[in-house]
């Protein structure tokens, strides 16, 4: 994501825009994006449905800002992997792939709605164009790795991304915050299972 993002703005006593996007995200969720009203969400919190428009715009911005936020943490893990040319590429895929399941972990609820985005909307459309960049970026890295000779060449890279990526995003499926396993125990645990399986023996 580029440029900072300026300090979250109060709304009414007792709710904040962090308070009202999380409640958001939760009702996308449970509910739909295109089910959920802004009366609903104004419901969830207990405050009347022209009172909400004291804390947001709209529930596109709300989308987009729930978007943003698992987008953004998404792309910071792929970006320090690619930068970081002080390791092997393999390293730097292991790194990837577990830095991608503590984000699923720790901002499951965006991800979550991330993954339900099927491109109804521009906020949706640009989400699912981000995500491609996000795959091709993931994809680059296989493709070095495998050009190192720490993976193996008899499977398309980008099979091995889609793959990859399609362990991770699973994780949504099942986990639950608070749950039995923790971010470093999944991603330590979907890692060596997925690389132990790739490596070149």
């Amino acid at each position: 994501m580029t440029g900072a993002r300026p300090a979250p703005r109060r709304g009414r006593p007792g709710h904040d825009q962090t308070a009202v996007l999380r409640a958001a995200i939760e009702l996308f969720n449970r509910q739909g994006y295109d089910a959920t009203s802004m009366g609903d969400l104004a419901a969830e919190l207990g405050l009347t449905k022209s009172a909400i428009y004291h804390h947001v715009p709209s529930k596109a911005h709300l989308l987009q800002e729930a978007l943003d936020e698992a987008l953004g943490h998404l792309s910071a893990v792929l970006d320090e992997a690619r930068r970081d040319t002080g390791r092997t590429a393999y390293e730097r895929l292991r790194s990837a792939v577990e830095g991608s399941v503590r984000v699923l972990v720790d901002h499951l609820p965006a991800v979550t709605l991330l993954l339900r985005v099927r491109g109804n909307s521009d906020a949706e459309l640009e989400a699912l164009r981000r995500r491609r960049r996000i795959d091709d970026e993931l994809a680059e890295l296989v493709a070095a790795a495998v050009a190192e000779g720490a993976l193996r060449d008899d499977l398309p890279p980008d099979l091995i991304s889609r793959l990859l990526f399609g362990t991770v995003n699973s994780l949504a499926e099942w986990v639950r915050p608070q749950g039995r396993y923790d971010a470093g125990e999944l991603a330590s645990a979907i890692t060596a299972m997925a690389f132990d399986g790739l490596a070149r023996r």
